[in-house]
């Protein structure tokens, strides 16, 4: 298939580039309305309690969270002072003529309620909302934005800190916008540089370009036709963006390098073309499949800010794939020898028949066993922090401390003893006549630690509403714990448990209740593809496990630097807050787990071609390795650079992202493949290849 495929490519060069070309360019067009259409919330589980009660709240009582939160401070004035009344009155008609702010909500004109006024008198709440609908994000954030810009610092003899969900999503979103600029003005010309040295000429430097730049404008088409059926995280655009730059570099190494080795042994360009394309062609196809059911696991979670990179994947994934085998092999079969021309390198054009890494191989062979159990305590010592994990959401805390947005969250945590902004709702459905019912739950919820105070009832015709607030915040262990206690009571029946800290509850264990059947997923699919592919059983299962432990130490190293605090000189500031953003270590995991396996891919496939062409063990894996290493290890030395410049980030979510994943394809393209691999290829010996005979012939015939 992949032959012929090649044929028709030599056969059809210039027309098949032109017609991708045009084709791409228009995909591009048409999926760049997809920017405007994408979504900045999705955290939420759509299906959960929470979810259910903040349907009721918002449909039959109209109930709104405010799109932003004003602390404003009197500076040593209380809040009752007659001057300070009149100012704050003034400061609120102010408010209320921002563009789209429905009503607001104070200490002033709600007569002086004592729960939005800080413990010292000397601060009191100004609660936003908004006309847009509770999950119109975009709107609630262009608030947030003219909220923070207007009112944000001094105003009269006030000072003001602007906070709330519009304002937080804002300092997120743009912080890392501007941060990923920088990340890219940095990645992009090393990148470049990298290329030029590890292709050895600038016309094959540029090969990534053709492959990345038509998975990534492809990909924009795929994401604006799933944007006309659901919700879309925007965030989903950089996960593009990387992976499709990186696959781009991964899968434009293998092929050029494929295509040089066959030119230079002799073979004419057509040849060359095709042999590629039946060869290596054939890995990308199957290291790509590999890749993109990993990243479809994420379509299992029930956030759409998980599901989006899940859409964002697999549609990278499968362009990238598609750019490698037809319009690559296109324009190298029209480059043919030129391809060598701008030299940079000589060493980077044709790599060695017997170099270091064969070297490097045959030594590990010879003590496998030492080799083997140094490489688990270096991989147990990487992974020992991770028993210290502990995941939350993200919050104002994942912006450097110094953002006014942060800097308004911690006063909010230090001056007020409630979050009366974000309260715990109970909703009881046709709840009216069942008063010393609820009244007895009331009771033990205000026994629950961590709960400052319990509202009154309230009465929509026959459904009962109460607000119950937490000392807590929203988005933390604490107040998931708060919930789970709160659940755990008698509750009266019909009743819904819903609020933030519910919201952020639901979202947690829902994550926690996909991630086995994830795991399963990945696992299993991920061992059928390597079966059909390699022929054995061993390496599967071999390969499964490797990549497991290697995913833990990367997790292990994450947590020593996210949770515990260390390096921060490597990594740059942040604000240590004892855990890590369950989306964001799940996106790592399976990013890292899929980059992996693709890694896994271009070294057994040389390892296997040389087998079968009846070289012994030993010398298969030498020669496989010193084939695939230089290409493994240059496309994760550019994968890691380009992730590594997103630890310029001051949003620690983004940061983490950058270090894991860098961290990750530095050590699997060192450790796990330079020296476990060859070691545990060199102790299995022969039954590598094992297989029963009745499996056998759903194996791919090479």
């Amino acid at each position: 298939m992949f032959a012929g495929l090649g044929r028709f490519i030599v056969q059809r060069k210039k027309p098949v580039l032109i017609l991708f070309i045009i084709g791409i360019l228009a995909a591009g067009g048409v999926g760049s309305l997809a920017f405007s259409k994408l979504d900045t919330g999705g955290y939420s589980d759509l299906g959960s309690e929470s979810a259910k009660a903040y349907d009721y709240l918002t449909k039959k009582f109209n109930v709104q969270e405010p799109a932003a939160i004003l602390v404003i401070d009197t500076q040593d004035r209380s809040v009752d002072d007659p001057a300070v009344v009149a100012e704050a009155t003034a400061l609120e008609m102010k408010v209320k003529s921002v563009a789209n702010v429905e009503r607001t909500i104070s200490y002033w004109n709600t007569g002086g309620a004592p729960a939005m006024r800080a413990a010292d008198d000397k601060a009191a709440f100004l609660f936003i909302y908004s006309i847009a609908e509770a999950n119109d994000w975009a709107s609630i954030e262009k608030i947030g934005k003219e909220v923070q810009a207007k009112f944000d610092g001094k105003q009269g003899n006030f000072i003001v800190h602007a906070s709330g969900g519009g304002v937080i999503t804002h300092a997120i979103n743009s912080k890392i916008q501007k941060d990923l600029a920088i990340a890219e003005s940095i990645a992009i010309p090393l990148t470049f540089v990298l290329l030029a040295f590890v292709f050895g000429t600038m016309i094959a430097s540029a090969m990534p370009l053709v492959v990345g730049v038509s998975a990534i404008l492809g990909s924009f088409l795929i994401i604006y036709i799933f944007t006309l059926f659901t919700n879309v995280s925007v965030f989903a655009l950089n996960l593009i963006t990387g992976l499709g730059l990186g696959l781009g570099i991964d899968y434009a190494l293998l092929i050029v390098n494929r295509f040089r080795e066959e030119l230079h042994a002799g073979k004419s360009v057509e040849e060359s073309v095709i042999t590629t394309v039946a060869t290596a062609g054939k890995t990308v196809f199957y290291s790509g499949l590999t890749v993109l059911v990993t990243m479809a696991s994420l379509l299992l979670f029930p956030l759409n800010f998980l599901k989006s990179f899940g859409y964002a994947g697999v549609s990278v994934i499968s362009l990238a794939v598609l750019g490698a085998l037809i319009p690559l092999p296109a324009l190298l079969a029209i480059l043919g020898h030129k391809v060598d021309k701008g030299v940079v390198r000589k060493a980077g054009i044709v790599p060695k028949e017997d170099g270091r890494w064969a070297h490097t191989a045959r030594t590990v062979m010879k003590r496998p066993i030492p080799v083997v159990i140094a490489s688990l305590l270096v991989l147990g010592i990487f992974a020992a922090p991770i028993t210290n994990i502990a995941f939350a959401q993200i919050d104002a805390r994942v912006l450097p401390q110094s953002d006014p947005a942060a800097v308004a969250s911690a006063v909010i945590d230090q001056r007020f003893t409630g979050l009366e902004g974000s309260p715990i709702e109970v909703v009881v459905p046709n709840g009216a006549g069942k008063e010393i019912e609820i009244n007895n739950f009331l009771a033990r919820v205000q026994g629950v630690d961590g709960i400052a105070r319990v509202g009154q009832i309230e009465y929509f015709g026959k459904d009962v509403r109460v607000q119950v607030i937490s000392k807590e915040s929203s988005r933390s262990l604490d107040s998931e714990r708060i919930i789970h206690d709160i659940r755990a009571l008698s509750v009266p029946e019909g009743t819904l448990i819903g609020g933030a800290a519910a919201d952020f509850t639901d979202s947690q264990d829902g994550v926690a209740r996909a991630l086995p059947w994830a795991l399963g997923w990945i696992a299993l699919t991920v061992f059928i593809l390597l079966f059909v592919f390699t022929g054995s059983i061993i390496l599967p299962i071999k390969a499964v496990v490797l990549n497991a432990l290697s995913l833990i130490a990367t997790l292990g190293a994450v947590t020593w630097i996210f949770i515990d605090g260390h390096l921060k000189w490597l990594v740059g500031d942040f604000t240590v807050t004892g855990t890590v953003d369950t989306g964001s270590i799940i996106l790592i995991a399976v990013v890292v787990f899929g980059l992996s396996m693709d890694y896994e891919l271009f070294l057994l496939s040389r390892i296997r071609e040389e087998h079968l062409d009846g070289k012994s063990n030993i010398e298969s894996v030498a020669k496989g390795l010193q084939r695939s290493a230089r290409i493994i290890t240059a496309a994760a030395l550019l994968l890691a650079v380009v992730f590594a410049a997103f630890m310029t980030s001051g949003v620690t979510s983004i940061k983490m992202l950058g270090f894991g994943v860098a961290f990750a394809v530095l050590l699997d393209a060192t450790l796990i493949r330079a020296l476990l691999v060859p070691a545990l290829m060199r102790l299995f010996g022969e039954r590598n290849w094992w297989a029963p005979k009745s499996l056998q012939r759903f194996t791919l015939k090479h």
